[in-house]
């Protein structure tokens, strides 16, 4: 008889402290289980037509946009993500599960020309049965992604939804599974644990992660044994280097949308900023003023919501990054202090005064922290900005044709934003380099990543 792999997972309102409900982790038999039975659907489903694939799809995203509202509560009680942005979460995941449905049917192979009597073929096929383990964050949006791509490539899904959010994920998963066959899309619950037990078992052909970077080496090491195929998205420091030609007060704003949407725990959240000495006292002053703004209630006039962090123990990461710095020497123009009372909320921080050996510059915080370091100019400040074993994204803010131009055939990251520290178009797609991770993880490029080609020669008997 099997023991748990983890105790019961216990889930609080990050903004009361309030119990939101407990969730038993799958143990081994049960992981077991659902991989057994992901992998006896497998031939089915990928014999299954593709455009009969893509409308069980699409049918199940015509179903989450009637339970938007729903699941944005349920966003914001189990993460603390403010409701408007959950919200766009769960519709982003709508959006995208469309796109793969559009998309699935149409993902072909090439012919290549041979001798006249042969025929030649690169045929995509499903690589298996996917693992697909996604963060707390934007838990319905990344979830969205990976889980529609590998439907409509003809795989089928063990999911594993972040312990932070346990209900939201499995309402999310099992809404998509209520329009597939049996053992099309398995749902396991559980911490790192399970995630291991997937991550290293022998019938899981493809994993597919978002999330840190301790678990994505682990994964890297597990599959290493099995042979998976493994897409990583893991964690950035991306950095903002702003140039001196640019207007402070707009660099402010574009700062600290970086800095404190969704508390600073999007996965591209501006981690680091190098702001050209000629403009940084007017660009400190206004992004000091900018982080008064973010506040700890729904936005109305003049205001923008800002939500608690996930969980204390995620706070109290975020904070020991600043505590450090702190006493180190930096000086605090925002925030930097634990608040009184219930809940994980931590105010919209504004650092500066900085040394590049600092953590808080080294590491990922994920928190509502805009750290500032002072450079001499954009050619130290793009050189600091490179130096560094990340590789998500970056954020440039030039008028200079010429800079901006050096830095993204310089920066390497996966995506390179000028002027803009959000934003970009539909069906755009992105590498994680270096520790962040490894394959595109969304866009058309996914559906690549998510089949495996087969080449065909056929020549007539003789």
């Amino acid at each position: 008889m099997s023991t748990a792999i983890d105790t019961d997972i216990q889930v609080h309102d990050p903004a009361t402290g309030e119990l939101v409900g407990r969730v038993r982790p799958a143990d081994p038999d049960e992981v077991d289980a659902a991989v057994a039975r992901a992998r006896a659907a497998r031939d089915g489903w990928a014999r299954t037509p593709a455009a009969e694939r893509a409308g069980c799809v699409r049918d199940a995203a015509q179903a989450l946009r009637a339970v938007a509202e729903e699941l944005a509560r349920l966003n914001e009680t189990e993460t603390g993500r403010p409701y408007d942005d959950g919200l766009g979460g769960v519709l982003a995941a709508a959006g995208t599960l469309e796109q793969y449905a559009e998309l699935g049917p149409v993902h072909r192979g090439r012919s290549l020309l041979g001798s006249w009597s042969a025929t030649d073929l690169m045929v995509p096929e499903p690589r298996g049965v996917a693992a697909v383990l996604t963060p707390w964050n934007d838990p319905v949006a990344v979830a969205g992604g990976l889980i529609g791509a590998a439907l409509v490539t003809g795989n089928t899904v063990v999911h594993k939804p972040s312990e932070r959010c346990p209900h939201l994920g499995r309402r999310f998963a099992e809404l998509v599974a209520s329009f597939l066959p049996d053992g099309v899309l398995e749902i396991v619950d559980g911490a790192g644990p399970t995630g291991a037990a997937l991550a290293g078992h022998a019938d899981i052909d493809v994993i597919a992660h978002v999330g840190s970077i301790a678990a994505g080496q682990a994964i890297r090491q597990a599959a290493a044994g099995t042979g998976a195929h493994v897409l990583l998205e893991n964690g950035g420091n991306d950095p903002l280097v702003i140039d001196a030609d640019v207007d402070p007060r707009w660099a402010a704003e574009q700062a600290a949308l970086g800095s404190y949407a969704n508390g600073g725990q999007v996965c591209v959240s501006v981690e680091r900023i190098y702001c050209a000495a000629a403009i940084a006292e007017p660009f400190l002053d206004a992004l000091a003023e900018e982080a008064a703004r973010w506040v700890y209630r729904p936005a109305s006039t003049g205001e923008k919501a800002l939500g608690p962090l996930v969980d204390r123990r995620h706070r109290e990461h975020v904070h020991g990054h600043v505590a450090a710095a702190i006493a180190d020497g930096a000086t605090v123009h925002a925030g930097g202090f634990l608040p009184e009372g219930d809940g994980a909320f931590y105010p919209a921080t504004v650092l500066s005064g900085l040394t590049p050996a600092m953590t808080i510059l080294r590491e990922e915080t994920f928190g509502p922290v805009a750290p500032v370091r002072v450079v001499e100019d954009f050619a130290q400040g793009l050189a600091e900005a490179i130096d560094d074993p990340h590789g998500l994204a970056a954020t440039v803010l030039t008028g200079s044709i010429a800079h901006a131009q050096h830095a993204w055939r310089e920066l390497p990251v996966g995506t390179v934003k000028i002027n803009s520290v959000f934003g970009g178009a539909p069906g755009g797609a992105a590498q994680p380099r270096g520790t962040s991770g490894t394959g595109f993880g969304y866009g058309p490029e996914l559906l690549d990543e998510m089949t495996t080609t087969k080449v065909v020669h056929w020549s007539p008997l003789p």
